[in-house]
């Protein structure tokens, strides 16, 4: 068996028709994993929408309503091998209804491009998909200044667009002299997987080239294990079988665990048997791992889904209450103390309660500018001081940044994303 290539999960984020779907298209195209039969089938059908031009974007975008409206609702996942990983593709809605798939996929993503349209330059939702991104722990963006046709291919307006962009990055502290720029045409194929010969002024990387440019995720095997339960199984002559993604660390046969909360809301102590993944057995698994885990000692009832198994020489906390620094995206009024809305942390999901406004913070510098506000509306980045309602495992950014983001979720929507600073343990 070939020794397999690293995994990079890449994300494109932008604002709605930036091309982004398009360019992911067209991308697989040059790269032969969309045959031209599959195009030619996608052309019909985007001629018969009246969206001609949209081909390669069906490419990715499979619903039916998102091809009648030529936007991206969900994440869509595809695979493609570069020379130097197996990257996993994540086309994120640039949208504002659907900013919360957007989290859910940045939030997995080790690399992102922000896609920006060439005639409209930065728009308004420009600046949170950068400071999620941020919020959410993507290290690597490239920017792809796409539509490059439309503005028939001038230097100039690239060069204006690129100075905007730039101002922008240097807000949520990214440094512009050293984030990588594309010029490209995501419809036309002008450097995608193809150097241009339209744009010879243009002596960067294409967008595949980049791909390979960002550096190896690192896998975090040396913070202490860590894996969020995803589901129990109870399997004959095995037993109690836990099944979920290591996110930090590594895991061994033999090795001494502890699950929490657990049934107790106390911890577990447990011990390692076996580790599988793909129905064969592993010698061990680390960061990045789906596996399946036998432990000695422990039942079905003891443990569920949002559990975490931890080391248990350095088991993660339980928290009486924790402050975070959170982005409110889409709550339908404003956000005050007493708010209990289900928080989502890796695998778990726990009412959490808002007992504390604790300051606005300015997103471009990261300075609070206003302290105990009495509300926070859409748009608005705070520090908050939170109380779980139940048994809730969580770390800190600086201690293990895996165990430290989560989603706010409310009627069916994503109302805010954060990480967490600082944690009161349970006693």
């Amino acid at each position: 068996m070939a020794k397999q290539k690293p995994i990079i999960n890449v994300v494109f984020v932008g604002h709605v028709d930036a091309g982004k779907s398009t360019t992911i298209g067209q991308l697989f195209y040059q790269s032969g994993i969309l045959s031209e039969t599959e195009l030619a089938k996608l052309r019909e059908e985007a001629a018969k929408h009246g969206k001609q031009g949209f081909e390669f974007a069906y490419f990715m975008d499979t619903i039916k309503e998102e091809r009648e409206r030529g936007v991206t609702i969900d994440l869509n996942y595809k695979k493609i091998q570069t020379q130097n990983y197996e990257v996993t593709i994540i086309d994120a809605p640039g949208h504002r209804d659907f900013v919360k798939n957007m989290i859910t996929g940045t939030s997995q993503a080790d690399a992102a491009f922000l896609v920006i349209s060439a005639p409209h330059g930065v728009q308004e939702q420009t600046k949170e998909h950068l400071w999620l991104m941020r919020t959410m722990g993507v290290k690597h963006i490239a920017i792809i200044i796409n539509k490059m046709d439309m503005v028939n291919y001038d230097e100039k307006k690239y060069n204006e667009v690129k100075k905007d962009v730039g101002e922008m990055l240097k807000k949520v502290g990214i440094n512009p002299e050293t984030t990588v720029f594309i010029a490209s045409s995501g419809l036309k194929g002008d450097n995608v997987a193809k150097k241009s010969d339209k744009m010879p002024w243009y002596k960067g990387p294409t967008v595949l080239e980049q791909i390979d440019k960002f550096p190896t995720p690192e896998k975090p095997t040396n913070l202490p294990l860590r894996m969020p339960i995803q589901d129990v199984y109870e399997i004959t002559g095995i037993g109690t079988v836990p099944v979920g993604k290591i996110v930090s660390g590594i895991m061994k046969p033999g090795q001494k665990i502890m699950i929490l909360p657990g049934r107790t809301g106390k911890g577990i102590l447990g011990e390692v048997k076996t580790i599988e993944a793909h129905h064969e057995q592993l010698p061990q698994g680390e960061a990045g791992d789906n596996v399946g885990v036998n432990i000695r000692g422990i039942g079905k009832k003891d443990i569920a889904r949002g559990d975490v198994i931890c080391d248990a020489s350095s088991p993660a906390k339980i928290v009486e209450d924790f402050t975070a620094t959170i982005t409110v995206i889409n709550h339908p009024t404003v956000i005050a103390k007493g708010y209990t809305p289900v928080f989502h942390v890796h695998t778990a999901q726990v009412p959490c309660q808002f007992i504390e406004l604790v300051s606005k913070i300015d997103p471009r510098t990261g300075q609070p500018i206003q302290q105990n506000p009495d509300f926070l509306k859409n748009g608005d980045v705070a520090v908050v001081k939170i109380k779980p309602v139940g048994n809730l495992v969580l770390e800190t950014a600086d201690v293990n940044p895996y165990m430290a983001r989560f989603a706010i979720r409310d009627a069916g929507a994503t109302v805010a994303a954060g990480i967490c600073k600082t944690i009161t343990e349970k006693k």
